[in-house]
């Protein structure tokens, strides 16, 4: 381009257009510094956009996931700890069973024994109604659960907690408050009292055993979420968030031509005025 050529001075709108790029280049690296993502707009990077949004969602996903989870674990610790406490009486109600049944015993003393055992069995259903979470029993009766325990659709761990074995073994038969219940009343009945409580313990004992099952699933379940909510993360980090260094680089790079794209463009402002000295 000619000097003596001033209608348009294409050195200046060259080294505008060139500082105007560096500046549009400079305000999106202190913004990436500014937010600590690569990832601002939807323009930085369309592609590594959506796939960071898809990430995201699946990383929020398998995070509630996990708060299921633990609260499942809690629900199904609240309810073991009602079946123990129904154990221990059981075994206890056992114990007392099996003295009645001694023939050394007198009718009295049987009678005694009942009226124990019926303050246990009371008890008993006394721990059933009072085992609840958000204020509602949770096994006074069959009480199902759907625990969500994934990030995506349908993937629910089903729980059936037991009901109360009083009920369900009629166990309410075995003594009154009066003393003339099954086991007050002689030995035969002592013994066939001692059938029905061995019967109710073995279905207890599965009933915590299952429970237990799911403890251990549920804790299984908790580590792969954890790890999975971590590794998705890294993965989105990745496509989302800004390297620090590199961006830091970057703009000492550009500043450093933002300052030469300025002298060029004061430069080329003032060379046309090289004409003037065909004036003098």
């Amino acid at each position: 381009m000619s000097l003596f050529r001033i209608g348009s001075n294409l050195q200046a709108m060259d080294s505008l257009k060139s500082l105007y790029e560096t500046n549009n280049k400079i305000s999106v690296r202190q913004a990436r510094l500014a937010s600590g993502k690569r990832i601002n707009t939807a323009q930085d990077d369309t592609a590594g956009y959506a796939i960071a949004k898809s990430l995201t969602a699946r990383k929020n996903g398998l995070a509630s996931a996990l708060s299921n989870v633990m609260n499942a674990t809690s629900v199904l610790a609240i309810a073991e700890g009602g079946y123990q406490n129904q154990m221990d009486l059981l075994q206890t109600v056992k114990d007392k069973a099996v003295q009645a049944a001694d023939d050394a015993l007198s009718d009295d003393q049987r009678a005694s024994i009942d009226k124990q055992v019926y303050q246990l069995l009371t008890e008993l259903d006394e721990i059933a109604a009072q085992t609840k979470w958000s204020g509602t029993s949770i096994i006074n009766a069959a009480t199902p659960f759907s625990f969500h325990v994934g990030g995506n659709t349908g993937e629910e761990l089903l729980v059936t907690l037991a009901a109360s074995l009083s009920s369900t073994y009629s166990l309410e038969a075995l003594a009154t408050e009066d003393g003339d219940g099954n086991i007050g009343t002689g030995v035969d009945e002592a013994d066939a009292a001692i059938d029905t409580i061995d019967t109710a313990i073995d279905a207890l004992a599965t009933t915590v055993q299952t429970v237990g099952d799911t403890m251990v699933r549920l804790g299984k379940k908790e580590s792969f979420l954890t790890t999975s909510v971590s590794n998705t993360d890294a993965v989105r980090s990745t496509y989302e968030d800004a390297d620090f260094a590199v961006e830091q680089m970057e703009l000492l790079k550009l500043q450093i031509l933002q300052s030469t794209a300025v002298s060029s463009l004061a430069q080329a402002n003032t060379s046309p005025q090289v004409v003037l000295g065909l004036f003098r």
